[in-house]
């Protein structure tokens, strides 16, 4: 029996593959890569003086092919960045490629001539890969800004803003509808401004401080909207500096058996540095420091409202041991080991005597703190502060209201103390300042109470 196969199978094969082979090849022909993606931020609402826009462009599979981000207003395009990358064939699945870039670019009017008010728009082009014989759309993403060019309007309305080296003032003022932030700023510290109590939708205040250590401050009152478009104005008409006075302390090896032990032994993330000399001098320094911030975060949470009507009043019957800004080197078997700022007052009266609230106001802190040992922090409102160091005891928690003359807890030695003292510190959103302006009801009178008026009803 003939069981030949048939003769067109050949043929027939031979034709299936040339059909395959063409389709392959035209798919291969008209392949192009996935779509990129693209992500397009921006750091600020709107711009204005200078705004950050950031491009994250990615394409995992052949890469990035071609980016470019423009700037656009009106008839007018500018490109701000351009860049091409290496990407994969149409035939290869592995391989070189760029799957990610990121990079920024600022728009503003520093950095674009002839920047006008109204709406711009920031372009970018991802092209896709493309194929032997197709070139695919690319993928456009846009964002649409509004530009703000002034800044919105400033008034000040206080006078006679005198303020001393160390000391504290207010500053009474009305903003435009713009804007968005404004406070008074001295150097690197901010003081926020506060909507004025009974007062106009764009009246505020500020209390402010020149640091201790400035001695020519450059105080600006500032506004500035979402665009960062930043009015300043200066307004203090007097400038009283102050000399403080210096120090020398002699550390010796029983102070050093004595604070270092206890403070390390509060503090679990101390890093111990093998010997008494050193743990007390990266406590003095490191650690003061370490506190320090931790008082200037934690002003951040005062209370927008005065919770005081009266002077703050002082440890009665203490003697002054340490006056605010003593300028102190320390000295350890006749050689300088550090320098620091005494950034208080040191109260001596008897031993474990009852420590009073100065002022009315609520326990922000309450416990062992650091270069203070035992201590308490009352937040008396718009981010004005007591500290109460060296303590025996504690006999308040956090969250606690007080009254003038509520025992806070007894005088002791804890942290760095070498008697039984009361370390007393006034502070303004985490700036120490003299405390005697406000233990002075006349100073407060003239200096605050007068500019704010009935805002801040003061009791004599």
């Amino acid at each position: 029996m003939n069981h030949d196969r048939p003769r067109g199978a050949p043929k027939v094969f031979l034709l299936l593959l040339a059909l395959v082979s063409l389709a392959v090849l035209g798919l291969f022909a008209f392949r192009a890569g996935p779509s990129p993606s693209v992500t397009l931020t921006s750091s600020l609402p709107a711009i204005g003086k200078r705004t950050a826009i950031r491009v994250v462009a990615e394409e995992p599979v052949r890469g990035l092919s071609r980016v470019k981000v423009e700037f656009a207003q009106g008839d007018r395009v500018e490109v701000l960045a351009e860049k091409t990358y290496t990407y994969r064939g149409a035939l290869s699945f592995w391989g070189e490629r760029d799957p990610r870039d990121e990079f920024s670019a600022e728009v503003g009017r520093d950095t674009i001539s002839g920047l006008k008010a109204g709406e711009a728009v920031v372009r970018v082009t991802a092209s896709r890969v493309p194929g032997w014989l197709r070139r695919p759309d690319p993928v456009v993403k846009e964002l649409i800004m509004p530009v703000r060019l002034l800044p919105p309007p400033l008034q000040v309305n206080s006078t006679q803003v005198y303020v001393a080296q160390g000391g504290c003032e207010v500053v009474v003022y009305r903003i435009g509808e713009s804007s968005v932030r404004d406070g008074v700023r001295v150097g690197e510290w901010w003081f926020p401004g506060y909507q004025l109590p009974g007062g106009g939708k764009q009246d505020r205040f500020a209390l402010f401080a020149i640091p201790y250590d400035v001695g020519a401050p450059e105080a600006r009152l500032v506004t500035a909207d979402d665009a960062g478009n930043e009015a300043q104005a200066s307004f203090i008409e007097k400038f009283f500096p102050k000399p403080f006075k210096a120090d020398t302390i002699e550390v010796k090896d029983d102070f050093l058996n004595k604070v270092v032990p206890e403070i390390m032994s509060q503090t679990p993330d101390f890093r111990d540095r093998g010997n008494p000399l050193d743990n007390y001098v990266a406590i003095n320094n490191e650690l003061r420091r370490q506190n320090a911030a931790t008082l200037r975060e934690l002003s951040k949470h005062s209370r927008p409202e005065f919770l005081w009507r009266k002077a703050f009043q002082p440890l009665i019957n203490a003697k002054v041991m340490s006056a605010f800004a003593d300028r102190r080197t320390y000295m350890y078997k006749g050689r300088k080991i550090d320098h620091q700022d005494h950034l208080g007052f040191d109260l001596a009266a008897t031993r474990r005597t009852p420590v009073p609230a100065e002022n009315d106001g609520i326990v922000a802190l309450a416990k062992y703190f650091g270069i203070y040992g035992n201590a308490v922090v009352l937040d008396h409102g718009f981010g004005l502060m007591t500290l109460y160091g060296h303590l025996a005891s504690v006999s308040v928690s956090q969250g606690q209201s007080v009254r003038t003359g509520d025992t806070l807890g007894l005088s002791g030695e804890t942290g760095l103390a070498g008697g039984d003292h009361l370390h007393f510190t006034i502070l303004l959103h985490g700036l120490p300042v003299n405390p005697v302006e406000w233990w002075d009801s006349h100073w407060i009178r003239d200096r605050i109470s007068k500019k704010l008026g009935p805002a801040f009803p003061f009791e004599e």
